[in-house]
């Protein structure tokens, strides 16, 4: 059962469209089936249609009598004074009566302080049902008295009632609210959408791009130079003393209003952490320590994976902290270390999915849009302590993708282990909105990752060794890793296993050693395909090596070439040409 709380300051506006036809004529049999107190006012929807417009004008009236009163005796109007509040229960849900409909809207308008129980000078209000699946509950908050009502909250608090009223009447359980949530589109932002044959409303769209364009950005001046190089405009908001940029607003080019004007949409109406203020959170400058942590732009192609291998490396470090908060009944400041991860695993993935080659681009966008609403949860995030990862994720998008297939399969396997451990992080905590959403997400990661892992698996299972040979590899999984042996010699890519421990026996390491130490790196209770999570876990490492030896070796090459004579060492003689027949003298025998 879902609740959704607004104003607007039109009684007799919202009536007509309550009592009529509905934008699409969807509204069936509109009636009233419950009010605070009606004596001799007519139902609009009991009436014939040549007595429709006078019915509503008196219900008009009646409810908005304490506003006038008021406004007499304050001599202003009384702002915002119609509170509306639909309430429709969840898809499969059986529909209920009207006796139950007025007993939903009866509580509900006491939870939300709107009209109390046994309080006779509470807000005047009536209830709708229009369709089989939701009435509309509206008042004017004005009470009796002349008092506004005392309904903070009530947003929460209708949430709340209804996860009780789900609960006695057997409906679907739907999970509980945090005020996280972005704001959902209205009724006629939905209406707009689909007459322009849009998937997406424009506060949608808008939110999409905000947020790619927040993970790219490395301050606020660079995120309003994304946006408008995306072709939004971008409106900020001046302090009125200091005159400096205090927020912003963004409207897609072609979304206007009646009048063609934009129709502008702040940073916080589009989601609570697109707001200015949490923006420069993210975007405030690392600290020294951190900034040292942090990777640096790879100055050449040379080492053609580099930013692939650096978010592999931050991503399985965030893994480590987030199971070992799980784990724990940690709170404070461990807790805000998690969720600023988790926010900068959001960004990460939102660059993923701009950098990963071509066919893997959509589902990754779906898993970050997915994402977005984990992103977010009632612990205050401390941004700083996830800098590392929020720069590798930025510094993929300085990397081409031509030749980094492998990499990036690894790095979206890792992205698929911290995914699942965000996600029993949030499970753990109740937070079951943001679970949900990380659930959601991880259906499409996984599907990307599974996509980029395809090519290589099929050729490293192509070049499988001798059935003796894997025997010999088996045998090395059941002394190394034995809790695990049977799912990795049962997975379909255990071939693909063998061959990539068997080329790394080629190379001087011991196929038992490398099992066990890639077993440790992370646990392998949540892969699905344990062998081909060990394929790009012997990868990665197997690059990382040669990685290490290049670069130690430039360094060494760079050394000598800076290096000065020291002139209390006599320098070494030349060497000197041999005889010519020096050069044709046969060893001894």
């Amino acid at each position: 059962m879902v609740p959704d709380v607004s104003t607007g300051d039109r009684s007799r506006g919202l009536l007509s469209y309550l009592f009529g036809p509905g934008r699409r004529n969807e509204h069936t049999d509109p009636h009233i089936v419950a009010a605070f107190s009606m004596p001799g006012i007519t139902d609009p929807g009991r009436v014939s249609l040549d007595q429709h417009h006078d019915a509503l004008s008196e219900l008009a009236d009646y409810l908005d009598q304490p506003v006038k009163l008021r406004e007499q005796r304050l001599g202003k109007k009384v702002p915002q004074h119609v509170w509306h509040c639909p309430v429709r229960t969840a898809p499969g849900d059986r529909y209920l009566t009207d006796d139950e409909w007025a007993e939903v809207a009866r509580r509900i308008v006491h939870a939300t302080g709107i009209a109390e129980h046994g309080d006779d000078a509470a807000c005047r209000w009536i209830a709708v049902r229009h369709a089989e699946d939701h009435i509309h509950i509206m008042a004017t908050s004005v009470r009796e008295d002349g008092r506004r009502p005392r309904n903070k909250g009530d947003g929460r608090r209708a949430q709340a009632e209804c996860r009780r009223i789900e609960a006695e009447l057997g409906l679907r359980r739907l999970k509980p609210g945090d005020a996280t949530a972005p704001k959902t589109p209205t009724g006629a932002e939905v209406a707009k959408a689909e007459r322009r044959g849009r998937k997406n409303t424009a506060r949608v769209w808008l939110r999409e791009h905000a947020y790619a364009a927040a993970a790219a950005a490395r301050d606020e001046n660079e995120f309003f130079a994304v946006l408008t190089a995306l072709g939004i405009q971008v409106r900020p908001r001046l302090g009125p003393v200091t005159g400096e940029v205090t927020g912003y607003s963004l409207a897609a080019i072609d979304d206007t209003d009646a009048k063609g004007e934009p129709i502008f949409y702040s940073g916080s109406a589009l989601a609570p952490d697109l707001s200015l203020n949490r923006l420069r959170e993210r975007f405030a400058p690392a600290e020294s320590e951190n900034a040292e942590q942090a990777p640096t732009m790879p100055a050449s192609r040379v080492d053609a994976g580099s930013s692939w291998r650096q978010a592999d490396k931050e991503l399985r470090t965030a893994y480590a902290l987030v199971v070992t908060a799980s784990g724990e009944t940690a709170e404070g400041e461990v807790e805000a270390r998690v969720q600023a991860h988790a926010a900068a695993f959001a960004e990460l993935l939102h660059n993923t999915a701009v950098a990963a080659p071509r066919q893997l681009r959509a589902k990754l966008r779906a898993a970050a849009s997915a994402f977005n609403r984990a992103n977010r949860s009632a612990i205050r995030a401390e941004h700083r302590a996830a800098d590392a990862l929020r720069q590798a994720g930025k510094t993929l998008l300085t990397s081409s993708t031509g030749k980094d297939g492998d990499f990036v399969a690894a790095v979206l396997v890792s992205a698929v282990f911290l995914l699942i451990a965000l996600t029993e992080w949030h499970a753990q905590r109740g937070h079951e909105q943001q679970a949900a959403a990380a659930q959601q997400s991880l259906v499409h990661l996984q599907a990307s990752q599974q996509q980029a892992a395809r090519p290589a698996i099929a050729q490293l299972s192509a070049r499988a060794p001798s059935p003796q040979a894997q025997n010999r590899l088996a045998a090395a999984v059941r002394a190394a890793i034995p809790e695990h042996a049977h799912r990795i010699l049962a997975d379909p890519a255990w071939p693909a296993l063998a061959t990539a421990l068997s080329q790394a026996e080629s190379t001087g390491t011991s196929p038992r050693l490398a099992l066990a130490d890639l077993a440790g790196q992370r646990e392998l209770n949540s892969a699905d395909r344990p062998a081909e999570v060990l394929v790009w876990r012997l990868r990665n490492a197997t690059a990382e090596r040669i990685s290490r030896r290049a670069r130690s070796a430039a360094t060494r090459s760079a050394r000598s070439t800076h290096l000065t004579p020291n002139t209390d060492v006599p320098a070494v003689p030349a060497m000197q040409p041999q005889p010519a027949d020096a050069s044709r003298r046969r060893p001894s025998r």
